[in-house]
């Protein structure tokens, strides 16, 4: 039997209200999923796909992203017009110029791009903006380089700007609404608004997006998927695989053993945490299995960061097998804790895969060939919503709010080949930090923060002694979803204490700076 990570059937109530989301290949794309999630109403982001494809997956409203390309680009993401009578539909900035285009309107380059913030006047008050008032000046995210020079036959303009007479437009009679501006980003000071009016008032549909409906769905696809094989779980002690460990529990109980591999990559502690929290409060079977030696020895000497995390995943899953064989289990599924993010980020918007930034551990680090089939039981959920899934299960907070912590662990935060030593510096350092952001009491500001033992040794003086030793870099980032990020403005005496503190505590320290870098056109981790 081989992985199949995309072969995952739908079981979702064919009467549950769902939004199609078609990326046209905008940066703001996950923010539209993520806005008509918060509103509690599912959504699905893909690729142009056919009409007949549409058709099937039964969409209650279809929302088309903006996008880099103009409509008149050969090659540019385009539909069959018959989407637009499948359902309400909204376009966004390209949405709205292919609609525009498709249906008999005009489109033009130039002459009137807009880039930033931009001032918007509401034309009429129902629709999109319904609760407006008439000639309502607002802000606005412009993004764009073409514009609807003339809509088409059957619209209304329902917004223009100084620059732009059509910023917003609709159709007479049918649910057809769209904008030249983006409602997902938070610069629009009146976006959720108009996302909810889509959803509820044109849309119609309900709130019912939740932990607990999210929780039921998956425990009846999770029993139909297994039956009565046995599950085994990769648990790092991480909120990803610990949340997606406790769902498949609740679904199939003593089926699942959770193998607890100690890859000498972790935090401070981790492993005690780990085996302390599910042994003692949720009974699921664990077995823990002591391989530091292991990763050390595959990894001795490589310092490329992609090698590394390849060679962290095959290591994993051959240690996976070793362990369920050494349990006696003849397990069939492997339990992974893949995000939403993980998913749509590749895939582009013309449906092939997109430029690799690093491999995502829990993608495209596992083995070709390996035996297991994969039960992902959060791949349609964005972090915030795994975490609430966790306290609906009954997870401790410590462990839902914990910060993201790197499936191949502190081996991408060591910046050069992989020693015993260079990890225990950087676990020492690492925990420090924490200590100092929690006592700050910092640490739910944050996304996520953790430190980086550097390739380079600095020149010191300890003691009236010239040292030369290592250096460590500590990194935090404020974000909502780890796709955008900024880093975090410390207070100048918390940096002071951290700083003196692991020059102090951890031998063979004796320089810390701090990352200042946001995401993009930095990553959040180094590798």
């Amino acid at each position: 039997m081989t992985a199949d990570a995309t072969a995952r059937p739908v079981h979702r109530d064919a009467a549950a209200d769902r939004i199609l989301i078609l990326d046209c290949g905008s940066q703001f794309t996950q923010l539209i999923a993520r806005r008509v999630r918060e509103a509690r109403v599912y959504s699905e982001i893909h690729p142009p796909r056919s009409l007949a494809w549409i058709k099937e997956w039964n969409p209650t409203g279809i929302i088309l992203s903006g996008g880099p390309s103009s409509v008149t680009d050969e090659g540019a993401p385009t539909f069959e017009t018959g989407i637009l009578d499948v359902a309400p539909v909204l376009g966004v900035c390209y949405g709205m110029q292919w609609i525009a285009l498709a249906v008999g309107g005009e489109v033009k380059g130039g002459g009137r791009r807009e880039y930033g913030r931009a001032n918007v006047t509401v034309k009429e008050t129902s629709g999109v903006f319904g609760g407006f008032v008439p000639d309502e000046h607002t802000q606005v995210w412009m993004s764009h380089g073409d514009h609807v020079e003339t809509v088409p036959p059957g619209f209304v303009v329902t917004a223009s700007s100084a620059d732009n007479p059509v910023v917003g437009m609709r159709h007479e009679s049918k649910p057809i609404h769209a904008i030249q501006f983006h409602a997902e980003v938070a610069r629009t000071t009146r976006g959720a608004d108009i996302i909810s009016n889509f959803l509820f008032d044109i849309c119609q549909c309900s709130p019912g997006w939740t932990p607990g409906h999210f929780i039921d769905e998956e425990v009846v696809r999770i029993k139909e998927m297994v039956g009565d094989k046995h599950v085994i779980c990769g648990l790092s002690g991480g909120v990803d695989s610990s949340v997606a460990a406790a769902l498949v529990h609740k679904a199939i109980g003593d089926q699942l053993t959770c193998i607890f591999v100690d890859t000498g990559l972790l935090r401070l502690h981790e492993r005690e945490q780990v085996e302390r929290t599910f042994r003692a409060h949720h009974g699921i079977k664990l077995v823990t299995v002591r391989a530091e030696q292991r990763f050390l020895d595959a990894l001795a000497g490589v310092d490329d960061p992609e090698q590394k995390r390849r060679l962290i995943g095959h290591t994993f899953i051959d240690v996976f097998e070793d362990a369920a064989a050494e349990a006696g289990k003849d397990a069939e599924f492997l339990v992974q804790g893949t995000l939403y993010p993980d998913v749509i980020e590749s895939v582009s918007a013309k449906g092939g895969p997109s430029a690799t930034i690093k491999t995502h551990h829990n993608v495209g680090g596992l083995k070709p060939g390996m035996k297991f089939k994969l039960i992902e039981p959060l791949r349609e959920l964005f972090k915030d919503e795994v975490r609430n899934v966790g306290r609906e299960l009954g997870l401790p907070e410590e462990m839902v709010g914990r910060h993201p912590f790197p499936g191949p662990g502190l081996a991408i935060r060591v910046l050069s080949d992989v020693t015993e030593a260079k990890l225990d510096v950087l676990r020492q350092a690492d925990a420090i930090y924490l200590e100092e952001i929690r006592s700050a009491g910092l640490y739910n500001d944050i996304w996520q923060a953790f430190a980086v033992l550097l390739p380079v040794r600095s020149v010191g003086v300890m003691g009236d002694y010239r040292t030369y030793e290592n250096v460590v870099a500590l990194r935090a980032v404020t974000s909502t979803d780890g796709m955008t990020a900024d880093w975090y403005p410390y207070p100048p005496d918390v940096l002071g204490r951290m700083s003196s503190r692991i020059i102090n505590e951890v031998k063979g320290v004796n320089r810390v700076v701090y990352d200042v870098s946001s995401k993009p056109p930095a990553t959040i981790e180094w590798e």
